[in-house]
This record gives structure tokens, sequence and C-alpha cells, in this order.
């Protein structure tokens, strides 16, 4: 029996579909997804007193936690506002459920790396964040270890759907209204599809509840917790990308006129915060523990676009 489940960031990318997914996992009893009055994950000046008193009186038994500040270029000028929500209260979050011995999921990312590796990340590699955004998560993950919490932690990248704001329904709106589209060629990376996240995250707790067989889930937590890695399969650059998206619309709008996707350098479109040139994830430990393979972002982009 899953029991109940808290969910964070309900009206945010992944966890409005993280609120459809969650709703369908066997034996849930309920699904709670609170607005910001009750789980306000930047009001650290109270020591987060809602967003504790709300654990605290639903009792969940898991809590899911996709909320984040992430506005990485904002989060340079505005690094306090950044660390309450992505490391503050994920601090809280991991105290009250320790307390409760429930189990926390907890969205983190790619920018936890500086990007220098040739090759996809495993979990085991060294972080070194490049700007304030990486750091807090990092900072997060860390604060969840030490709160004793059982635990999963999912990093992922380039996270992209067909609702809410993203990259991917940016270079549409755009795609249609200039004639050429500049996009940065040097960032390699992996386009994470927020149904195919949302649809593992899932599953991951439907195997941790079959192990548990109605115990606790701190014994179960110990052995598969920890950290994993959850992006997109395959590899691209943001301006490939961006040009296979265009040209697969154009397929499905012939009468269109759309822009042509050209490819510039980092240095040639500076930003607040530096971004990792590699942001490619290894994804085995997930597929090895739990039997779970992330969609190909090729594979992914065809199906977010025939939801458009």
């Amino acid at each position: 029996m899953a029991g109940t489940i808290l969910l964070t960031g309900a009206t945010g990318q992944v966890g409005r579909e993280l609120l459809r997914e969650l709703a369908a996992v066997s034996g849930a009893a309920n699904v709670l997804a609170p607005g910001r009055a009750s789980l306000d994950l930047s009001d650290a000046a109270s020591d987060f007193r809602g967003l504790r008193d709300t654990i605290r009186n639903t009792r969940p038994r898991w809590i899911v936690n996709p909320a984040a500040y992430t506005a990485v270029d904002r989060a340079e000028a505005e690094p306090e506002a950044a660390y309450a929500v992505n490391a503050l209260a994920v601090q809280a979050i991991g105290e009250e459920a320790y307390a409760l011995g429930a189990g926390v999921i907890h969205f983190s990312t790619d920018y936890v790396f500086d990007g220098t590796k040739c090759g996809p990340y495993a979990e085991t590699d060294e972080t070194a964040p490049l700007n304030v955004y990486g750091a807090s998560k990092l900072r997060g993950e860390q604060a969840l270890a030490a709160s004793g919490a059982g635990h999963l932690i999912f990093r992922t990248s380039w996270v992209y759907g067909a609702t809410g704001k993203n990259f991917l329904l940016t270079i549409l709106k755009l795609s249609r209204e200039r004639e050429v589209l500049k996009i940065v060629d040097d960032q390699h990376g992996a386009p994470t599809w927020s149904v195919d996240l949302a649809k593992m995250t899932a599953a991951v707790i439907t195997q941790c509840e079959t192990m548990a067989r109605g115990g606790a889930l701190g014994p179960v937590l110990e052995q598969v917790g920890g950290v994993y890695h959850a992006g997109g399969q395959g590899a691209t650059t943001w301006r490939e990308f961006a040009a296979e998206a265009v040209q697969q619309q154009q397929r499905r709008e012939p009468g269109v006129q759309f822009a042509e996707v050209q490819g510039i350098a980092s240095v040639a479109y500076p930003t607040p915060a530096k971004r990792p040139a590699n942001s490619l994830l290894d994804c085995g430990r997930l597929h090895d523990r739990f039997g779970w393979t992330m969609m190909n972002w090729q594979d992914s982009l065809s199906k977010v676009l025939s939801e458009l």
C-alpha cells in the first residue's frame, strides 16, 4: 500500500505530469498537491513553518519534490532565493521525512557537474557546479542525504514537454516569427521528456512498495536509495535539438515558413551563469536497479510534437 503521497510543485512542468502519473500508482491511497500557501519552499525566514506543518499534518508515506528555483541566470543575482528553495527547503523536507519514516524522491540536475568530462557522467563522478543554480541543487542533494531520511535523488537534464515554459516551445514560437535562429552548438546533452520522468518515478515507487510488502520504507531505501541519473538517451546539442524540432514540425505544417536554424558558439551568446559544455548523463544504474531505460530524445520529441 503506497499510502499518501505528498507532491510539491504540482503546477510546474514536471509536477503536472507527476500529479497524473502518481495518481495511477497501484495502491496509492491519495496524492496531495497543496498550493504554495501550504508548501512555500522559499520561506526560509520562518524555517519553512508551513511546509513542516503540512508534512506533520498529512503524515505522507512518500514526499515527491520536483519543486525548484530554476531561473539559472537570475540565480546569479539572487543566490539566497535559490539556496532557500533548492537547499534549505530540501533539508527541511528531509528532517520531517526522517521523523515520520517517510521516503523522499527529489529531483536534481546535470548542472552539478562542470561539463569537462569526455563522455556521460556517472553518479560517482566528482561534482563541480559552474553556477549558483547548480551549487544550490548540489547543496540540496547533500542536505537530503545528511537528514537521514530514506531517499532517491534523480538527476535529470534539459527537461521539456508539451506544456509549461521550455526550450522546445520557445523555439517553435520563434521559428514562426523569424527568418533565422542562432542557437548554441557547443553544449552537449540529451533532452528529457517530462512525461517519461514522471512515469519512471511512478514505476520506481511501485517497485519500492513491492519490496516493502506493506512494511516500512526505510530498509528498502537503505538498499536501493541514493543518487540516480535519469536523463534522455542519445546525444545532441541545443542547435541540433532545435533544428530537428523545426524540421519535424515543418513536415507537419508544410504550408508554414519556418526559420533556418544556425549554430553559434557559447562565447557569442554570453549569459550571467556559465553552462556545462557536457551535460550527458550515464543512466545505467537506473536500468540496472529498476529496469527502466529513459526514452531516446528523438523518440520523445516526436511524441511531444504530436501532442501540440
